[in-house]
């Protein structure tokens, strides 16, 4: 089990290099969160949501995603409120008090049973913790950290980050918290995210080792150009800036970066549908929250919001309103899920999903949207209903992504949807129009996540966009699938070369082999070229 002094140490990606280390050496591994709190969700095969992070983790280990890998998801609603997601359904919306004090323990035995699940179909589990184990606040009803570990008999390692400050006090104060019994279960340390000479850590790391009688088991370096998602928000770089920032290419160049700005909403979900466009080298991606900086964008996108309503008062306060409507009338514009419920003329809650009652949307787009009780969850795979995007005519029609979303939105004007998809779910498949094109071709709609992870859509999306502001064509687009594997590849390396696996390995009752080979990966391809 991998723990951590807090959260944002490295937990998930160290997990999922852990996942890929043992399958590399043909082992059956899946990653185990117990209870994940996040607002970054994916959906499995069967149309159920899970945390993104244990997606990627059970990506790494190069098996199917289940639910039985995250069977409790919390998504805060609020500062005190959250929805809860039990093996990929709503479970029930509560405080957190009342989740604490009484509705954590209902959820033990199923718990439970999905850890013995996949206990009983692979060879080694990778547990994750959350957070700090010394939450001592909240250790009576734990069910993801020391309590977790317990009933799984886990070994346990525990990671500080280095590039916080205070690595050695919060590994220290930790295990000083902890009860001598779960001190014992914590074999040993990790520290992550260092820079410099590791000589001047050495005196450090012996004299903890001396003061907790624990093995420091590694150190595994700041790895900051890795294409693998975060775990939450805090990760996210939010700019306040009302300048873009200036690039090596002149502004009034038609090769400059294509400036897209992602609005940052305080509810903003699944935000890793942007790393893919991040990550391309003609694209500039801002998760911005002025006025502006989107006065300067070639793209605007309103993203997922786990608060739709919530997110677009917060606008209105801040005359971002004014900003996107502003904006509208002669940019591009791309409204997911929540945003583009956002661009229709209203949103309706009668339930009180989010907030009761009704207010206007942006009116960008002719759809109407009313919260409804029942979620969806499911994978799509679709064409785009026309053959052009911003004007601009397209060789592939193809995409494909997932929906998590409540609410169901009626389009005013049915022959301008933006895809027609085939789905899959746990309770329902076939065909459904998608989305939402405006009159002019210039602001689009759609319910889907992950649009941006389809090479061929983001690379005719960059084309389109590019072309429609008289830039000239990318010389060089990325293979996201590609780029990932070989971001897992780098990071397994990283981490096996940091850390001692002969004791990892030994906890679990295997033999180290030695470092496995891997196979290189090409990334990247210039245009033209299969």
């Amino acid at each position: 089990m991998v723990l951590g002094t807090s959260s944002h140490v490295g937990k998930s990606l160290l997990t999922a290099a852990l996942c890929r280390i043992f399958a590399q050496h043909g082992h059956r591994v899946a990653p185990f969160k117990s209870q994940n709190m996040s607002l970054n969700s994916a959906a499995t095969v069967e149309g159920l949501e899970i945390g993104r992070a244990q997606a990627l983790q059970a990506e790494a280990a190069g098996v199917p995603a289940s639910v039985h890998m995250n069977p409790v998801l919390i998504k805060p609603s609020g500062d005190t409120s959250a929805q809860v997601v039990v093996r990929g359904t709503i479970w029930g919306r509560v405080t957190a008090a009342d989740y604490y004090q009484r509705r954590v323990e209902e959820l033990l035995p199923i718990v439970c049973e999905s850890y013995e699940k996949l206990a009983s179909q692979y060879d080694v589990i990778i547990l994750e913790g959350a957070g700090s184990p010394a939450e001592i606040n909240l250790k009576q009803h734990d069910i993801v950290n020391m309590r977790m570990a317990e009933m799984a008999d886990a070994c346990c390692l525990l990671v500080g980050d280095i590039d916080r400050g205070g690595v050695f006090a919060s590994l220290l104060g930790t295990l000083e918290l902890l009860e001598p019994d779960e001190r014992d279960r914590i074999r040993g340390f990790a520290i992550n995210k260092f820079r410099g000479d590791t000589g001047l850590l050495e005196p450090g790391i012996r004299m903890i080792e001396a003061r907790v009688q624990k093995p420091c088991i590694g150190v595994v370096r700041y790895l900051g150009s890795l294409m693998l998602e975060e775990e939450d928000s805090l990760g996210l770089p939010v700019s306040t800036q009302t300048q873009w920032p200036q690039d090596a290419t002149p502004a009034n160049s038609c090769s400059r970066p294509l400036r897209v700005a992602v609005v940052a909403f305080p509810s903003f979900s699944n935000f890793t549908d942007f790393d893919s466009l991040r990550a391309e080298p003609t694209v500039s991606l801002l998760f911005c929250r002025t006025g502006e900086v989107i006065a300067q964008a070639d793209v605007l996108v309103l993203p997922g919001s786990k608060q739709t309503v919530g997110d677009l008062l917060w606008m209105r306060e801040r005359g971002l309103d004014v900003a996107v409507q502003q904006y509208a009338k002669s940019g591009l514009i791309v409204g997911i899920c929540g945003g583009m419920q956002m661009l229709g003329e209203t949103i309706t809650d009668p339930l009180g999903m989010e907030r009761s009652g009704s207010v206007p949307g942006l009116g960008l787009l002719p759809i109407q949207t009313v919260m409804q009780a029942d979620k969806v969850t499911r994978n799509a795979k679709g064409k785009m209903a026309a053959g052009i995007l911003f004007g601009q005519p397209i060789t592939d029609n193809r995409l494909s992504g997932y929906e998590i979303h409540i609410g169901q939105t009626i389009y005013l004007t049915e022959d301008m949807h933006f895809a027609v998809l085939s789905t899959r779910s746990e309770s329902s498949s076939g065909l459904s129009n998608d989305g939402c094109i405006g009159a002019d071709s210039r602001i689009v709609g759609t319910y889907l996540h992950g649009l941006f992870d389809n090479d061929s859509f983001r690379h005719q999306f960059i084309r389109a966009a590019r072309a429609f502001h008289h830039l000239s064509a990318p010389d060089e687009l990325h293979l996201w699938k590609e780029l990932r594997e070989e971001s897992l590849n780098q990071l397994a390396r990283e981490v096996e070369n940091a850390l001692d696996m002969d004791t990892i390995f030994g906890w679990v009752g295997l033999s180290y082999k030695g470092v496995a080979p891997e196979a290189g990966l090409h990334c990247s391809r210039k245009e033209g070229v299969a």
